[in-house]
């Protein structure tokens, strides 16, 4: 607080409030004699400025303090020393100005600094408050640093948990596909190219657009139709303008995967999946079609999906199974502009 850049503006204020304060209550006499209001108000200024300006200096010191005391205790001691010394030289200062013989009264004496101690009590008390508020301040803002890295660190390893899960899948495809048809092993290669190309270039990324990502889809169906034929049938409804929505990246080709994991796929009975935008969510729906031997899973996928939308979204992803279908919402989140 005795840092602070427009101190001399506060330093004036208090000594006319400490003026007005004393010309009501004891008139023109402080002292054991008449003094004019100038001289009042000048040597009130002087004990105000004196042990503000030694005080500032004190604290000023404590930035490369070596004692292991608390900064306010010593500024508080220190500052007993710099009221005792200022008033004595104010009242020195005066005898002067006035005339009178330097030999210090220590009724006048007693007065003045009694009146120093009552400044600089109430000085310290607002710089401990000031203090204590700042370290409160910095102790937030680095709870709230903390917190961020934290939640970084957990994004982070949840989202490294896609690449290795979708790359294992796709591997089975390719090596399926690679022995039956030269040229659609080619058209293969190139749509995995595309999607990986997606994952690796927002794989730094928290949010991608929903355009980009159902452009992403488009891949992603086509390497699926490509080993199940007609066994899977992907039908997007997302048609309006979506430049300011966004999703997380690969959230909704996961929930895609996931439906097939869990799910029978035949020509016979097709697992259908259906996108759609219904308010703030995007909805992913599919036939419950489910496996009488689950397959092995390890059970990351639609988990890793809830926990990413935890840290980046106010509502949660919403799950819900009917007797027929297999549903999850995904909150949409808008890019601001």
């Amino acid at each position: 607080m005795f840092l602070i850049r427009f101190r001399y503006i506060y330093i004036l204020l208090l000594s006319l409030y400490s003026f007005i304060n004393i010309r009501v209550t004891v008139g023109t006499k402080l002292f054991d004699f008449e003094l004019h209001g100038a001289y009042l108000f000048a040597v009130l200024t002087i004990v105000i400025a004196g042990v503000w300006e030694l005080n500032r200096l004190v604290d000023k010191s404590q930035q490369q303090r070596i004692l292991r005391v608390h900064p306010l205790i010593l500024l508080f001691v220190a500052s007993m020393f710099n009221v005792v010394l200022i008033s004595t030289l104010a009242l020195l200062g005066l005898y002067v100005v006035l005339g009178k013989p330097l030999s210090i009264n220590f009724d006048h004496w007693k007065l003045l600094t009694a009146f120093g101690f009552r400044v600089n009590l109430f000085l310290n008390s607002i710089n401990a408050i000031v203090f204590f508020m700042n370290r409160l301040k910095k102790t937030q803002l680095e709870a709230e640093q903390l917190k961020k890295q934290n939640i970084e660190a957990q994004f982070e390893a949840l989202r490294n948990q896609i690449n290795p899960h979708f790359l294992f899948n796709c591997f089975n495809v390719l090596s399926t596909l690679v022995h039956k048809d030269a040229e659609a092993s080619s058209k293969f290669i190139s749509q995995l190219s595309h999607v990986y190309r997606y994952l690796l270039y927002n794989q730094e990324k928290k949010l991608v657009s929903l355009k980009e990502e159902l452009l992403f889809l488009e891949s992603y169906t086509y390497l699926l139709k490509t080993r199940f034929n007609e066994s899977i049938a992907v039908e997007n409804r997302i048609s309006e303008t979506l430049d300011q929505l966004m999703v997380a990246p690969a959230s909704l080709q996961m929930l895609i995967e996931n439906a097939i994991k869990h799910n029978i796929a035949s020509k016979k009975n097709p697992l259908r999946i259906v996108l759609e935008k219904q308010d703030n969510y995007i909805v992913v729906r599919n036939t419950l079609q489910k496996k009488e031997i689950a397959e092995e899973s390890t059970k990351i996928g639609l988990k890793n999906i809830i926990s990413r939308y935890k840290l980046l979204a106010d509502l949660p992803v919403e799950v819900e199974k009917t007797l027929t279908e297999f549903v999850v919402r995904l909150p949409i989140l808008k890019l601001d502009k």
